[in-house]
């Protein structure tokens, strides 16, 4: 459904209209094409008051760097004092300044077992005095998340800032791929762990094979073209009834149909042999599939309450298990789950959809921990959507869904893609470092924050 306020704010005499009023000020944000992959301008990296210049694209490095920036990238690995944290704003504020529209902050912090010792540069402390029971630096490191979560809300413009805590040797290529470029317009205020890939993948020319659940239309679908779009060859899960446009999407992306009841309880066995016939086993199985049956608690009857359960997590819970034992997941493979900002915030009327999706991300978490998991190098991560502009948000009340829209950094609403791209990111053979994460996909949403 067309945000006709979002145009509004696009334009010169809405710009003066919403600045004289005091209402929000979206910006059309930036993301990926095939025809625009990257962002505009130099990625500048500030360590210890260092300062490198990058560009993003083909053109040469420019030193020093042009106004605009595309991206600025602290790090402050090195913090171990509260008096270090000056150097936060003394590096950071007069670049942000010079930051293009949709630009990127990105902030590197220590994780865990990090801290000076893990190659933070300059003006750190040694490994005796930053330990892990540093105490001070432990407060200093958090400093950053309060820090980060603070300047998304501030900086306006299609910006975004993010806090990255890095463990030493940590797989970080990946993530920040992702994070300085449009692939990530809709996520902002983030705090995502990166350790260690757990298992380095060997290099194969085999294509990889995905499992969508729910990926007839709407998000699922959006998650299933991006994957295919990665190359990876995609067996599209959903219902039987929605029958043509399940047919029509795996045509599309020269995928699989697999029409099924993912709460059946031959679920499981039934995706099993699905893929067996594909050859290959599993890499990645992202769970999408999800239903809202909403009603105040009050008046929550029996079946709403079961329904939402047993597909969000229910279904989850029993067809994960499955694919595991019967070893169809293959090593390295990925797991991402569906959560919700619902299941961290709450939210009146859905308290059978929060608990679903809370109970997502002790999923995750959890399975995360897995030795044998990680052993193998498979990691089990979440993506929590905000407001989406899809089918299901456009019969929303139009009140309920203006505040969904406005109430995040952002001053918009997601679209299916920018979920689909973080879960990409989360699939990728290169993110072998991001494991138990529960990424908001919600513009920074004031709910839960």
């Amino acid at each position: 459904m067309a945000d006709r306020y979002l145009r509004l704010a696009g334009t010169a005499p809405g710009r003066f209209l919403t600045r004289r009023v005091g209402l929000p000020q979206p910006a059309a944000l930036m993301r990926w094409t095939a025809e625009r992959p990257s962002l505009d301008g130099a990625v500048v990296r500030v360590v210890a008051g260092e300062v490198v210049a990058e560009r993003v694209g083909p053109a040469e490095p420019v030193d020093p760097p042009v106004e605009p920036y595309a991206a600025v990238v602290l790090d402050a690995t090195g913090i171990a004092e509260v008096g270090g944290l000056r150097a936060v704003r003394t590096s950071l504020g007069p670049l942000v300044r010079g930051l293009a529209r949709c630009g990127r902050v990105v902030v590197l912090g220590a994780g865990a077992g990090g801290g000076a010792e893990a190659g933070a540069g300059p003006g750190g402390r040694d490994a005796a005095g930053a330990g892990a029971g540093d105490v001070e630096q432990a407060a200093v490191q958090e400093a950053l998340a309060g820090f980060v979560r603070s300047l998304g809300k501030e900086i306006g413009g299609g910006r975004t800032v993010q806090l990255v805590r890095v463990a030493p040797g940590a797989a970080l290529d990946s993530t920040l791929d992702f994070l300085l470029s449009p692939k990530s317009a809709y996520v902002s205020g983030q705090v995502i762990e990166v350790g260690p890939a757990l298992r380095q993948p060997e290099v194969s020319g085999r294509r990889r094979t995905a499992l969508v659940t729910g990926a007839a239309r709407g998000i699922g679908e959006s998650v299933a073209a991006t994957l295919a779009r990665e190359g990876a060859h995609v067996a599209c899960l959903d219902v039987p009834g929605s029958g043509d446009a399940l047919t029509a999407v795996a045509a599309r992306l020269d995928g699989t149909a697999l029409p099924l009841d993912i709460t059946a309880s031959d679920a499981g066995e039934r995706i099993a042999a699905a893929l067996d016939r594909l050859g290959g086993g599993l890499d990645v199985l992202v769970h999408n599939a999800g239903i809202t049956r909403d009603r105040r608690f009050t008046h929550m009857d029996e079946d709403r309450w079961d329904a939402v359960l047993d597909v969000n997590l229910g279904s989850v819970l029993r067809t994960t298990g499955y694919l595991l034992k019967a070893g169809v997941l293959n090593d390295h493979g990925r797991i991402v789950a569906t959560a919700s900002i619902a299941g961290i915030a709450g939210n009146a009327g859905q308290t059978n959809y929060a608990a679903s999706k809370a109970g997502i991300i002790g999923f995750v978490r959890s399975l995360a921990a897995d030795p044998a998991l990680r052993e193998r190098g498979v990691t089990v991560n979440a993506v929590a959507p905000g407001f989406i502009e899809t089918e299901m948000t456009a019969a929303v009340p139009f009140l309920i869904r203006e505040a969904g829209r406005r109430l995040n950094s952002l001053g918009q609403g997601g679209r299916p893609v920018d979920v689909a791209e973080t879960v990409a990111w989360l699939a990728a053979t290169g993110s072998g470092g991001v494991n138990g994460q529960v990424v908001r996909v919600c513009g920074q949403s004031l709910l839960g924050a």
